[in-house]
Order: C-alpha cells, then sequence, then structure tokens
C-alpha cells in the first residue's frame, strides 16, 4: 500500500525543479496530480507523462500565480478532472532580485503577491474540498533567505519569511479540521532559479564545500522531506519550518 493511493495531489510550479521532483515522488507514493506551471508548458507535458508511465492521472494547468483569478482556476480544473486535492504543494516562486534600497512598489508587490499571498489563497480554496475529505496536508516551500541576508534578497526573503508565518496561523487555524499545514526550507539546490543570481557558479560551489552532508543538494533530497510532511507519519507536525540543507547553515 502506497501513502497516497487514490488521493489528489496540486503542485504548483511543477514543470522543473523541486515542484516537478515533489509531483513524481507523490505520484510513486499513489496520488494523481495536477501539474501546475506558467511558462514552460513543456516540461509540466513531460511531468504528466512520467506521472501517466507510473500508473497515475495527471494533468498539467497553466496558472499565474500572482493573479486570485487564475489561483481559483487552478483550483476548480484541477477538481473537474481530478477531484478535490487533499495535498497542496506552494511551490512556484519568483521575486525581483534588487537591493532594498532600489526596489520598487511594484516589484515589492509582485513578490509579495507570488510568494506569500498565494499560499493564502490556495489554502482558502481548497479548505471545503480537505474538511469534506477529513483533512488533508499543506506545505509551503521557503528558503534560507526567509532568516539569512543574501545579497540583493531582500524583498524574496521577506516575502519567504512571510511565508513562514502564513504556515504557522493556517497551521492552527486548519488543525480542527484535519488540514496540517509546515514548510519546507531549502538551501541551495541547483534549479533553473538559481540562474537569475549573479554568481550561480560560485554559489554551487561554495554551498558544496562548506555542507557538513559532503554534497550538494539536489531537488529530490527537498522533495523527499516534502513527502514526509504530508503524510500520516507527520500528523503531529504541525506550523514546522523544516530545514533541508545538508548542515549548511549550521556553520558560521
Amino acid at each position: 500500500m502506497t501513502r497516497f493511493s487514490d488521493r489528489v495531489a496540486l503542485v504548483t510550479g511543477a514543470s522543473r525543479g523541486i515542484g516537478r521532483a515533489t509531483a513524481l515522488a507523490l505520484a510513486r507514493e499513489g496520488a494523481d496530480v495536477a501539474v501546475g506551471f506558467f511558462r514552460n508548458r513543456e516540461g509540466a507535458e513531460k511531468t504528466v507523462a512520467e506521472i501517466e508511465e507510473a500508473g497515475r492521472r495527471a494533468i498539467a494547468v497553466r496558472a499565474h500565480i500572482g493573479d486570485p483569478d487564475k489561483i481559483a482556476a487552478l483550483v476548480h480544473e484541477t477538481t473537474a478532472a481530478l477531484g478535490p486535492p487533499t495535498i497542496v504543494i506552494s511551490n512556484a516562486a519568483s521575486g525581483v532580485l534588487r537591493p532594498l534600497s532600489e526596489m520598487d512598489l511594484k516589484g515589492w508587490a509582485w513578490t509579495m503577491d507570488v510568494n506569500a499571498r498565494a499560499l493564502v489563497l490556495l489554502a482558502q480554496l481548497t479548505r471545503e474540498g480537505m474538511r469534506a475529505a477529513g483533512g488533508g496536508a499543506i506545505v509551503a516551500l521557503s528558503s534560507l533567505g526567509a532568516e539569512r541576508v543574501l545579497p540583493a534578497y531582500g524583498a524574496v526573503g521577506a516575502s519567504k519569511a512571510a511565508l513562514e508565518s502564513v504556515v504557522r496561523y493556517l497551521a492552527v487555524e486548519g488543525a480542527p479540521d484535519g488540514i496540517r499545514v509546515n514548510a519546507v526550507s531549502a538551501g541551495v539546490v541547483d534549479t533553473d532559479a538559481l540562474k537569475h543570481f549573479p554568481d550561480r557558479d560560485g554559489m554551487l560551489t561554495a554551498a558544496a564545500e562548506r555542507t557538513p552532508a559532503g554534497r550538494a543538494l539536489t531537488p529530490q533530497d527537498v522533495a523527499a522531506a516534502v513527502i514526509f510532511l504530508c503524510s500520516e507519519d507527520a500528523w503531529m507536525v504541525r506550523g514546522e519550518i523544516l530545514r533541508v540543507d545538508g548542515g549548511y547553515s549550521l556553520i558560521a
């Protein structure tokens, strides 16, 4: 028996990186998966094909998670095609990489809406379905920048800190309905998102060298932590931020 047999999962930003690894891991554990994407349709369709090859149902749904109407449509399409999602992974992220002293209001609002507000809306829109099913799990993806200062990361870091606060509030509010809400804070992972940083190669090299675990972090490492938080094994884990970085953040 797999852990998520006949459950429906919705994963945003699932066309690549951590989202893709998580969607595939959920499917291997028996879930049907809605693959949310924005620009990378080819990657989303590839993810869907692999899920279907594993014997599970899957759909690709294009949605801009900075737009409340698009988030509502994402949940509606998922429900219509697969059923109400009882596992929600808020993974898609974006943001303006710029010092806060140079940040404009549009860039600030965009970053906050995509990275923090989307989680609130996803939780609101899926709550009734989870309640009717007797509960569910929501996992958000955060980053070390929520508590550490990284170059030009001020707006994104603040949005991730807001995300982690939202996780705690949603965990308490959702508990009476059996809805568990947690987050995974990942260290430096070699994904397409890292291409937007000015010194990507240097960041990856430095991260690998200083990680006590002895190697660089992979999307699959992060996905494994997400799967745990979605499972019944994590029933008593509520409102927690699970750091997955191989010990990177422990080094002064």
